[in-house]
């Protein structure tokens, strides 16, 4: 099923996400629903606060990137309560975007290589070394599971450039060709 994503200014995607704890959600449908609403709006990575659900997982498909990035072919995961615990190597400029935050897209600068600690969807815990797509796509998913997105990561002047658009985003007024929903919660 594919599900609406969560528009940027919404109070879910300011929040750190809970752990997911084994049996007590449906994983593995929550999982198909996030892949296939990932794919519906041509993302590479979906966090499930984008999908108003406050758990920490995060779901990749980076195969995209393949001609560009090798180490991208066949890279596809599920990210269950992962934990960066080293980023190291060149820091890097790439051009990002992000589906709660359609129709911008800026150069975040990002360390090249990530040591992370996960669950994977049968609660199989890893340990991977990751570097550059791979690295960058999981770092921008996590950041999403700590409550940040990647405009904070751009200089506060170019974030005032934007600051127009972000609010148009957040006020419905940005309509991309995928279902958004907007959500107002008192936490």
């Amino acid at each position: 099923m594919i599900l609406p994503i969560v528009r940027y200014g919404q109070t879910i995607l300011r929040l750190t996400a809970k752990p997911v704890e084994k049996d007590k959600i449906n994983i593995n449908e929550l999982i198909a629903n996030m892949y296939e609403t990932m794919y519906a709006a041509h993302g590479i990575g979906l966090a499930a606060p984008q999908v108003d659900v406050p758990f920490s997982l995060f779901v990749v498909d980076v195969d995209a990137f393949k001609k560009d990035y090798p180490d991208a072919e066949g890279f596809k995961r599920v990210f269950i309560n992962p934990e960066i615990i080293e980023e190291s190597g060149e820091e890097w400029f790439f051009n990002e975007g992000c589906l709660s935050v359609p129709e911008i897209h800026e150069d975040v600068k990002r360390k090249s290589t990530i040591v992370i600690r996960y669950l994977d969807e049968n609660f199989v815990e890893h340990t991977d070394t990751l570097s550059g797509i791979c690295a960058r796509v999981c770092q921008h998913e996590y950041d999403h599971l700590q409550g940040k997105m990647f405009v904070e990561r751009i200089s506060p002047l170019r974030r005032s450039f934007l600051k127009r658009k972000l609010n148009e985003i957040a006020n419905g007024k940005v309509l991309p060709d995928y279902k958004m929903k907007n959500i107002q919660r008192k936490r």
